[in-house]
């Protein structure tokens, strides 16, 4: 019966870190370019995913950046600010990594595949979008932490 509650015990254990270590992703990110802020946040479904928090930017007019890089007329329209980029990151416990998502870039209106890590700074999330599952290929960006802008 010890052996039992033992073993029970120590798996608890180990699925609390790996969940901790999974959700140190969560939180708001200023992007690299440092004109947007994205909320990571944990979904119904147990991935990741992000949204602009925050926009620094207008266009020329004074009015809110729209998705106008889209290709779909009517996506073309929608705000930035709001706008979904980071969809369904599954967490990898091996390889210490959100994976299988996908990343939308308004400055271009395309879609990548992406997956995200920590060096040793957890402050600074490196994120690589890439296509066709050629991971070695692709674009690197880095986020940092930062508080809530919009508090």
């Amino acid at each position: 019966m010890k052996k039992l509650f033992f073993f029970l015990t120590l798996l608890f254990l180990s699925s609390a870190f790996l969940l901790a270590q999974a959700d140190k992703v969560l939180g708001f990110w200023l992007t690299e370019k440092g004109t947007s802020q994205v909320e990571i946040y944990k979904g119904t479904d147990g991935k990741y995913y992000g949204k602009v928090s925050w926009l620094e930017e207008l266009n020329e007019d004074g009015k809110p950046k729209v998705d106008s890089e889209n290709s779909d007329p009517e996506l073309s329209k929608r705000p930035i600010l709001g706008l979904p980029l980071l969809q369904g990151l599954d967490y990898d416990a091996k390889d210490k990594e959100w994976v299988n998502g996908s990343i939308y870039d308004p400055d271009n209106g395309k879609t990548y595949d992406c997956f995200m890590w920590f060096e040793e700074d957890k402050n600074v999330l490196q994120m690589k979008g890439y296509v066709m599952g050629m991971r070695f290929i692709g674009r690197t960006s880095l986020w940092k932490r930062e508080e809530d802008r919009n508090k």
